[in-house]
């Protein structure tokens, strides 16, 4: 690791979880008056997707801007994803979380770009860890020493970090041991590699991947997200699995029917949490072949 990224790696825990609150607001706040085009992008969608005022859709998207830096400088605390942390937690539904992992088989996990995902995936790391193999698939930075960097955070967790690009083997033999597999669903992906789906009143491109591999390892999926609280705490939300038994129909049938299953639970929880959701992302940028929709998202350039 280069000296300037090891620096980073050695000084940024010290930030602490009300050091990286104070920074998220000064960064949100910054891009949000600097950054024009992703403003607007934000507001456009939020205002579109959700059926918003403009008023209620620039508040929101400038609460996301906040959020969404609180998201990304939270991975340098994943480390500080102790047990004391974990039993500090808020669960929505209490116990849920527990019984999944009970599951007698290997469990396909699913979260989305939506409050704290990088220290959901430390918790993910030391609670699944301690029964089974933990892994987290990511997409790889283009930058070969950011990534190293991002990854030596995200493994402090206890999970194993895997390039989305070759995880189909090593995921499908974690799975195969009864293992645990946890993916990001609700980014834009390309045409080839979706299933297109109905997602806050629009057609989305939706990753089949994990869909796939699921399907095919024989695992349940497990939907989990963690939300901020007005307090400065964390809520665990876990739903119950949907497990191989529930699917019906040929093999594409299944896969279909998972992609589903997520892509709705993920539009619940965006439409429940608007705020902390990453409307900046160019989410329907990929449209269907037949499609003749103009692509509204794209009103403003990246």
């Amino acid at each position: 690791m280069r000296p300037f990224y090891a620096f980073v790696a050695k000084q940024a825990p010290k930030l602490g979880f009300n050091g990286v609150r104070r920074l998220a607001a000064i960064f949100g706040a910054c891009m949000w008056h600097l950054v024009g085009s992703r403003r607007k992008l934000a507001t456009n969608a939020l205002q579109h997707h959700l059926h918003l005022t403009p008023e209620r859709a620039c508040q929101l998207a400038r609460q996301s801007f906040t959020h969404n830096f609180n998201s990304f400088l939270e991975l340098f605390l994943v480390g500080r994803v102790t047990p004391p942390f974990i039993h500090s937690l808020r669960e929505s539904r209490p116990g849920v979380f527990a019984k999944a992992l009970e599951f007698d088989g290997p469990i396909v996990g699913i979260t989305a770009h939506l409050g704290a995902w990088e220290l959901l995936g430390g918790v993910l790391g030391r609670e699944v860890g301690r029964t089974r193999d933990a892994l987290v698939v990511v997409r790889r930075n283009k930058n070969a020493d950011l990534h190293e960097l991002i990854t030596h955070f995200r493994e402090a967790g206890g999970a194993r970090v895997v390039d989305h690009r070759q995880a189909v083997f090593t995921v499908l033999k974690t799975l195969k041991r009864k293992g645990f597999a946890a993916f990001l669903v609700d980014h834009n992906c390309p045409r080839n590699e979706a299933i297109f789906l109905p997602f806050l009143q629009d057609t989305a491109a939706v990753n089949m991947g994990p869909a796939v591999l699921a399907v095919r390892a024989n695992a349940a999926i497990m939907p989990v997200f963690m939300t901020r609280d007005e307090e400065g705490g964390f809520t665990m939300h876990a739903e119950e699995l949907l497990t191989p038994d529930q699917l019906h129909g040929s093999r594409d049938d299944k896969i279909r029917q998972v992609a589903e299953f997520y892509t709705r639970t993920v539009e619940r929880y965006v439409t429940a949490y608007p705020e902390q959701w990453f409307w900046m992302h160019k989410r329907w940028k990929t449209r269907p072949e037949a499609s003749h929709e103009p692509e509204q998202q794209n009103a403003a350039p990246a």
